[in-house]
């Protein structure tokens, strides 16, 4: 198991326990105790989870969203090949609202090199394309979320509410047919809300680990969908399910 996917593995069986010992989780990760031992200083340091002697306990609420610096690691590869997918699902001359999210960035990075028009919901993402030399980058207003750096609030949604785009793409939490797409912050809810209705199409990025979640805050029913980009890992009665609510689902 690689660094980033351990990490993860414990960041999750930490929060769903409450605590855990270092030879229980040595135990299911398959690395070492004094591996453990490292990874838990790491995830302490982030604020993840409290260090205890011989374990660890959390400190992320069950309903709360794993930090952006820990997300940014996870699955690069599945999320480098979504990101690619959905660029070649874009015209040039298109214009874009990319919404915020570690796949949307990889979406931003792999749009560098064309010719498009693109309002970026992050700063993460509208940093990737500052230099790009084709892209005509709009900037909306908004709070930024500390970490994240959606721009979420009134500022935000009255810039969406004033343009009209060709493709939304829309990254997400959690997506199921049964709860649609849900997103575990309020307020980047109702922006994802304001992007899906200012364009003409929406497509949806999402990992296979998403379609296991359905977190806190509806987003949109799978009917207001074109298209899911996700990974060969997605579960197939869940993409089926998507499917038969007449989403194009796109796995890479």
């Amino acid at each position: 198991m690689v660094s980033s996917d351990r990490l993860r593995r414990i960041v999750e069986q930490v929060q769903e326990a409450g605590q855990v010992g270092v030879a229980e989780l040595a135990r299911s990760t398959g690395a070492s105790e004094m591996t453990i031992r490292r990874d838990l200083d790491t995830l302490a340091a982030q604020g993840l989870l409290e260090r205890y002697r011989g374990g660890a306990r959390s400190l992320l609420l069950r309903g709360e969203e794993p930090p952006f610096a820990l997300r940014a690691g996870d699955g690069v590869e599945a999320k480098t090949r979504i990101a690619a997918a959905v660029a070649d699902l874009l015209a040039d001359g298109e214009s874009v609202v990319l919404d915020s999210g570690t796949t949307c960035l990889e979406v931003a990075r792999a749009v560098q090199g064309r010719r498009l028009t693109v309002m970026p919901l992050s700063l993460h993402a509208a940093n990737a394309l500052t230099a790009a030399p084709e892209i005509r980058l709009l900037l909306p207003g908004g709070e930024p979320r500390p970490g994240e750096l959606a721009l979420t609030g009134p500022l935000a949604e009255a810039s969406l509410a004033a343009l009209r785009f060709d493709t939304a793409v829309i990254g997400c939490c959690g997506l199921t047919a049964a709860d649609g797409l849900t997103a575990y912050d309020l307020a980047d809810a109702a922006v994802k809300r304001a992007a899906i209705a200012s364009a003409r199409r929406v497509i949806v990025v999402a990992d296979a680990a998403k379609f296991s979640r359905t977190a806190l805050a509806f987003v949109a029913a799978p009917g207001a969908l074109d298209a899911v980009v996700t990974d060969e890992a997605a579960p197939p009665e869940e993409t089926a399910a998507l499917g038969a609510a007449g989403v194009l689902v796109h796995r890479v």
